[in-house]
């Protein structure tokens, strides 16, 4: 789900009974992330740890740490690591970097037992 305003819609969002959630969250900064504490979201959920329409591959460490301020919204078992929405926007080489990267975010975090 991208660019919406979850605080208006949540309640429709969990009767759909979905397991995983991935929305947009690098673009609009992790300010949706609010409702789904709020709210108390039980599912599984992906936030995006990279804006997939800028061009700028971002770093392992800026990875690491959008993944760790999630984990002060979602529960550590909740937490999938994932870009913002699709990546037609990109080039193979740019995608290919982020995603080298995000790769590295989660495996960091699953062995550190964090995500």
């Amino acid at each position: 789900m991208c660019y919406s305003d979850f605080q208006d819609i949540f309640k429709a969002i969990q009767r759909m009974d979905a397991d995983v959630l991935t929305i947009e969250n690098s673009k609009s900064d992790m300010r949706i992330l609010g409702a789904f504490s709020t709210h108390g979201y039980a599912a599984e959920i992906g936030p995006g740890v990279f804006d997939i329409h800028s061009p700028r591959v971002p770093s392992v460490e800026e990875m690491k740490g959008r993944a760790d301020a999630m984990l002060e919204y979602i529960p550590r078992r909740n937490l999938w690591i994932n870009p913002d929405c699709g990546l037609k926007t990109r080039g193979w080489k740019e995608v290919q970097e982020s995603l080298t990267n995000m790769v590295a975010v989660a495996k960091a975090l699953r062995a550190s037992g964090s995500a």
